[in-house]
């Protein structure tokens, strides 16, 4: 895993950039020095630059980056392609394709060589990369099919500048005096991240999961979808939709263990690490596993992990969180966000990483799994509506001013809602933080709605039933927005490489035809079935029906305690007042700590946004690196193309 920055320039002649441009487009470089820490390298070319921090995992001692292919391409690769072997020997037979190394960086760049475009649906893997051709000045980018890894855009009058991180692109945009982007915040108090494309800086962009983008001088910057995950309802018999799973799972989880350095994987309570980690163990007995925890009572899967990682015969090392953990490291943490995400699960993430890291360099976890299998029992409500959905329209409209004058509170309000509003306006997400009426509170402008970001989403299914459609929204919003961002920048805080075997083609193809009973049956509470049924056999008895916790985080109890506290002064102290209504949400912290209603998930929203704005906008906290960055000592020769190294 790595990081990566490029800067291709839009003026004709530009010829290698001067020592100011260079050290600026280096120590920029450095913000990400914790993605790649094993070696720097930045090359200067007329009117292009490329950085690359790398994390060695395969080949380690050759395929440094940025690669070169048949003095034509430049390319800088973050992630792992699984296939690149057997491409590499395709080829080798149909094109005579030679290799100056054994990795996977150099195999994508003659993919791409060979195969133009056309290379990107048959990567398996995960993967954001930047393909120069300079020949003709052309700049190619993509990011994988679920946006595993991140990508991030800025277009200036200077040229076009890319990064892993958002952070590495400031020092380019800073000049513009760019402002908010109070849509992109007001989807944020909605979703509790900033869905794709947007960024909370109004310039800065990340291309959405399976794109691609070209730029030329002179011809602007174009994007286009290249894969659209699918899910559409086939006839299948049981028992082989399940043998298809367990067949495409195991062979992910195996080539997920492909590596020159130790591999581990994450342990939780539920069936998607544990199967992760019984077919892991399959091929490596000695795995090495992990989970996380808190002392509050039932925050903590680490006795359940326990147990499973008995029944598996693996070796498990738990980490338990306190208060004090999180008061301490919070700041960085939201800082390595690049964006807010309100997801409380992050933080016991982000320490998990950390105990990892001392002693594997890769970990396989099971992120991804609820929204190819329906593991939500979100997922399940609309055959808990359909009663009410059935209704004659006259006979919904009035349940549903019946509802609006029922008491908050009350059993049934929440029922009749919901049950009397369509799904394209009642199903954004798996998070659901302020409704649009709450929005209104909090919010001293008005913005887009949430159908903004998911209209065009539900339009896509209009021929799917309505568990498909929540399931799509999802692999399009919150599997990249919160779970794949998190999972990403908490491993990466430690140089630690998540891979997520779930996430794998061969999986999505046995998951996107599962009929919508295979994966809730209506007679049960039970989700991911099919999923589970696959696993008989192979996941304890224990664990196979258990429904998981998800590494469950105290912010109710915490924000009654000492984190309330902190939480108060950080939002008196640093709410930009111009943006949020301060008194509303220092009105909902008081009535959660009085008991007088769960607001923690608004207030934690709120909260770390504040904290986000004290730390890139008002600059009032600075929280330090996790990790020494290198210091480069640059020279910018008269040759057209030179690397500098500054790795430790």
């Amino acid at each position: 895993m790595c990081g990566l920055n490029v800067f291709v320039s839009s003026r004709p002649g530009a010829g290698v950039p001067d020592r100011t441009t260079a050290d600026a487009f280096a120590t920029a470089l450095e913000t990400m020095h914790h993605r790649g820490p094993d070696d720097t390298r930045v090359e200067f070319a007329e009117g292009a630059a490329f950085g690359f921090k790398r994390l060695a995992i395969i080949d380690r001692a050759e395929a440094a980056q940025p690669v070169h292919y048949k003095d034509r391409w430049t390319v800088v690769f973050n992630g792992e392609i699984y296939n690149y072997r057997e491409l590499r020997s395709e080829l080798i037979r149909d094109h005579g394709a030679t290799f100056a190394t054994d990795g996977d960086s150099e195999v994508l760049a003659a993919a791409f060589h060979f195969w133009g475009p056309a290379a990107l649906p048959r990567l398996r893997g995960m993967f954001a990369f930047a393909a120069y051709d300079q020949w003709t000045g052309t700049l190619h980018a993509a990011r994988d099919q679920f946006g595993i890894k991140p990508m991030y855009i800025l277009e200036t009058v200077d040229g076009l500048f890319l990064a892993s991180e958002r952070k590495a692109l400031l020092p380019f945009a800073a000049a513009s005096g760019a402002a908010i982007d109070k849509d992109a915040l007001a989807h944020y108090f909605t979703f509790q991240y900033v869905p794709d494309p947007l960024t909370l800086h109004s310039q800065i962009r990340r291309l959405p999961p399976g794109h691609r983008l070209v730029w030329t001088p002179g011809g602007g910057l174009r994007t286009e979808r290249y894969f659209r995950p699918q899910l559409r309802p086939l006839h299948l018999r049981p028992e082989d939709a399940q043998q298809a799973i367990r067949d495409a799972l195991r062979d992910s989880v195996h080539q997920h263990l492909h590596a020159e350095v130790p591999v581990g994987a994450f342990l939780s309570s539920g069936v998607d690490s544990s199967a992760i980690v019984a077919l892991a163990r399959e091929a490596k007995p000695d795995l090495h596993v992990f989970t996380a925890g808190f002392g509050q009572e039932g925050y903590s899967e680490i006795e359940i992990a326990q147990d499973t990682a008995d029944q598996l015969g693996v070796r498990l090392t738990p980490t338990v969180v306190t208060e004090d953990d999180v008061i301490r490291e919070l700041p960085r943490i939201v800082h390595l966000l690049d964006d807010p995400v309100a997801d409380p699960s992050l933080i016991p993430l982000f320490f998990l990483a950390q105990t990892a890291s001392r002693y594997v360099t890769v970990v396989l976890s099971g992120e991804g799994s609820d929204e190819l299998f329906g593991g939500y029992t979100i997922y399940r409500e609309p055959m808990s509506l359909s009663r009410v959905e059935r209704l004659p329209d006259g006979m919904k409209r009035g349940l549903g001013k019946l509802a609006h004058v029922i008491p908050e509170g009350v059993r049934g309000r929440s029922f009749l809602e919901r049950g009397t509003t369509p799904i394209e306006e009642r199903y954004y997400g798996n998070a659901r933080i302020f409704s649009p009426d709450e929005k209104a509170q909090l919010l001293r402008y008005t913005s887009d709605p949430h159908t903004a970001i998911t209209a065009h989403l539900y339009a896509e299914t209009a021929d799917v039933d309505d568990v498909a459609s929540m399931q799509y929204v999802d692999l399009h919003t919150w599997l990249p927005g919160d779970i794949l961002t998190k999972a990403d920048r908490m491993s990466m805080a430690h140089s630690l490489e998540l891979r997520v075997p779930f996430l794998d083609q061969a999986v999505y193809a046995a998951a996107a035809g599962l009929p919508t009973d295979q994966k809730l049956p209506p007679h049960s509470d039970t989700t991911k079935h099919a999923l589970r049924e696959a696993m008989r056999g192979i996941v304890p008895e224990s664990v196979r029906e258990r429904r998981k916790l998800g590494f469950p985080t105290p912010t109710r109890l915490w924000l009654k305690g000492g984190i309330g506290d902190w939480v108060a002064g950080l939002i008196s102290g640093s709410a930009p007042r111009h943006l949020i209504d301060v008194d509303y949400v220092l009105k909902l912290l008081s009535d959660h700590r009085a008991g007088v209603a769960d607001n923690s998930r608004k207030v934690w929203t709120v909260a770390m946004f504040c904290l986000w704005w004290a730390i890139f906008v008002d600059r009032t906290i600075r929280p330090a690196p996790l990790v020494t960055p290198a210091r480069p000592a640059l020279t910018i020769p008269s040759d057209r193309i030179t690397t500098v190294l500054t790795g430790q």
